[in-house]
């Protein structure tokens, strides 16, 4: 029997091994504490850890552990465990009462059994060759099922052979052993299930996050991997820094909390995309709305062209009573000369639609000249200009292919974000989210938007999301309205941004150092993108 002092001394370890279930977060390490737990209180040579499967007819090997033997499996072992399930059932549906650990699972009750190869009750013969194969003696058993708030069963712990404390003599498990096992099963289960609870309600989350991203992506092809590849480029960046020991940055840790805030930061960081006209995220040229109006222009010099051939034909018909060769053929080069000129206006104008890092001042003049000295018959029959005032302001946008308005549009999606955002019930864990999901288009210079913050006003994640951000969408190879740069042309442009106050420069440092770019690039871009990038080259 335990003494008084050994009896204590082991409910001291079962409160103290309460206390630490209840901080552990990864479910595979909980189910391996909670075996180790057991064998430590029972004084246990083994035990494995069995876990319900979702369709509650059989139990999974988790995790399992014989000292004497130096076995390790499962868990944080790094060993596979490729026995198979332990059916609940038989082949005929009859419960599959014969192994403990099932009986423990079928009858929500503890079995107790003090020398295995006497009892007759179980099925040991798979116990008996493990004995034989290893020159093990499997002798005492102690089964405990493991139960959720609402009675059900949601694994099994078993442990073997108990030892007279202090000696390797195998025993059987005491009464005592039995309610410490039982009291811990029961923390245990208390902890796994909020674990489990915790896990469910988190993967439903970010279910809700890609289903919103989803939604983006349906609404546009052209932002759905942008939603994904941020975040994944946010997290490499933030690991550097994370793993830097010099500079200015070396005292920027990161939690796993404060991995996964950051990463549910960086999926919801262009949620506000859903209010988005589709048409202005999907401009490829400078005239898109729902279709490309450029055709409309097209078919306008299409009109002219054929009115100058009309009104070609008819001088030349004019002329056929006074039979003039010379004047006919001075009247269809005439024609055929106008035409000309409107096939280079035309092509003028298709250039111009065609959104560009810059449109010259005289590329924005020819196509103010073009508009005015044109003039069409309209479907009503009237004689009008034959450019719009919208189309000339969509032709003449000097950059992109976004009017200031529309651009205005792109940029309240960030507005729209971080209202969101912000009317969500975050937990402690997650409550900056909406502080760094919301800061990526700001700049360390405050000439940044919505709120025109500044460098000491941000938190280093939400500079980091910026600088992926920018990156991705200078690389991105899907966007309709240009090609993805070169990894040296986007790493140029980077640059000159670190040094014009766009981007945090030790951040971006870090970036450089430690070659996040490449490890993006490996993983995101194509292999033609991929060039060498010389930061010795660049402007000191």
């Amino acid at each position: 029997m335990d003494s008084v002092d050994g009896l204590l001394k082991r409910l001291e370890q079962l409160n103290a091994i309460g206390a630490s279930l209840s901080k552990e977060r990864d479910i595979t390490r909980l189910l391996e504490t909670i075996l180790l737990a057991a064998k430590t209180i029972t004084n246990a040579d083994g035990g494995t850890m069995y876990r319900m499967m979702d369709d509650g007819k059989s139990l999974r090997f988790e995790t399992l552990h014989t000292d004497s033997l130096n076995i390790a499996m499962g868990g944080t072992s790094g060993v596979a465990i490729d026995f198979p399930n332990l059916p609940l059932q038989d082949g005929n549906g009859a419960p599959n009462d014969s192994l403990v650990a099932a009986y423990a699972a079928i009858n929500s009750q503890t079995v107790n059994i003090a020398d295995a190869y006497s009892e007759a009750n179980f099925d040991f013969s798979g116990t008996r060759r493990f004995d034989e194969r290893t020159g093990y003696r499997s002798q005492s058993f102690l089964a405990v099922p493991l139960k959720d708030h609402e009675g059900e069963v949601i694994g099994v712990l078993q442990l073997i052979n108990a030892q007279r404390p202090g000696t390797r003599e195998v025993v059987p498990f005491s009464s005592a052993d039995q309610s410490l096992a039982e009291s811990l099963a029961s923390q245990a289960a208390i902890a796994l299930t909020n674990r489990l609870l915790m896990t469910q309600l988190e993967e439903l989350f970010e279910s809700f996050i890609n289903l919103i991203n989803l939604a983006i992506d349906e609404k546009s092809p052209y932002t759905g991997g942008h939603c994904q590849r941020v975040p994944a480029l946010t997290m490499m960046l933030a690991e550097a820094v994370n793993d830097t020991l010099d500079g200015p940055l070396a005292s920027f840790r990161m939690t796993e909390r404060d991995r996964y805030e950051l990463k549910i930061a960086g999926l919801l960081h262009d949620c506000g995309k859903v209010t988005t006209p589709v048409h202005v995220v999907d401009k490829a040229s400078k005239l898109h709305t729902l279709f490309d109006r450029i055709e409309l222009v097209d078919t306008r010099f299409e009109v002219l062209k054929r009115d100058r051939e009309i009104d070609a034909l008819r001088q030349q018909l004019a002329l056929r009573s006074q039979t003039d060769a010379a004047a006919e053929s001075r009247i269809a080069g005439d024609c055929r000369r106008q035409i000309e000129a409107l096939d280079r206006d035309r092509d003028t104008l298709r250039t111009a639609n065609q959104g560009g890092e810059t449109m010259p001042d005289e590329a924005c003049a020819r196509v103010r000249e073009i508009g005015r000295k044109h003039t069409w018959r309209n479907v009503n029959g009237l004689e009008t200009e034959f450019l719009t005032a919208d189309e000339l302001e969509n032709l003449t946008i000097r950059a992109g292919t976004l009017t200031s308005a529309e651009r205005n549009t792109i940029n309240h999606h960030i507005v729209a974000t971080i209202k969101m955002l912000e009317q969500l019930p975050w937990p402690k864990h997650l409550r900056n989210v909406p502080e760094y999901a919301g800061g990526h288009h700001e700049r360390m210079d405050g000439k940044g938007y919505p709120k025109g913050l500044t460098r000491d006003q941000m938190s280093v994640q939400a500079r980091a999301m910026g600088i992926a951000d920018i990156f991705e969408a200078l690389t991105a190879k899907d966007r309709p309205y240009k090609p993805g740069m070169k990894l040296s042309q986007a790493m140029g442009i980077m640059d000159k941004f670190k040094r014009n106050g766009h981007i945090d420069p030790d951040l971006f440092d870090v970036f450089v150092q430690k070659r996040v770019y490449q490890s993006y690039a490996e993983q995101f871009l194509d292999p033609w993108q991929i060039d060498e990038v010389r930061p010795q080259d660049w402007p000191k």
